[in-house]
């Protein structure tokens, strides 16, 4: 098991504790969700996270982030941004973005 994988278990353990998110699986991978509402993916070892407004632009502006594209043929996700490893010390507040824009959103 990578490093990576390793920091984003334990940040879905933090997450299930703490803010009562379910693992979950979406496009095939290990996602964690809020209230049915998916807000953060693992995918080719970096975090995916749904963020909108000023959160997202930050995210965005970290070096290698881009949009996700999970079918990897040019169809991104508006909202869904990939953060590379290397930024993996704001993940756990990057998360805490995603869960209070998902908390926005209806219950599913």
């Amino acid at each position: 098991m990578s490093d990576t994988q390793k920091a984003f278990d334990a940040l879905t353990e933090e997450l299930a504790r703490t803010k009562g998110a379910e693992k979950a699986q979406m496009f095939g991978k290990q996602c964690m969700k809020y209230r049915g509402n998916g807000f953060m993916a693992f995918f080719d070892g970096d975090i995916v996270l749904k963020l909108s407004g000023q959160s997202r632009e930050d995210a965005l502006r970290l070096e290698g982030s881009r949009l996700w594209d999970p079918s990897g043929q040019g169809r991104a996700m508006k909202e869904w941004v990939q953060i590379p490893a290397a930024h993996e010390a704001k993940w756990e507040n990057l998360a805490m973005k995603a869960i209070e824009y998902i908390s926005t959103l209806p219950q599913k």
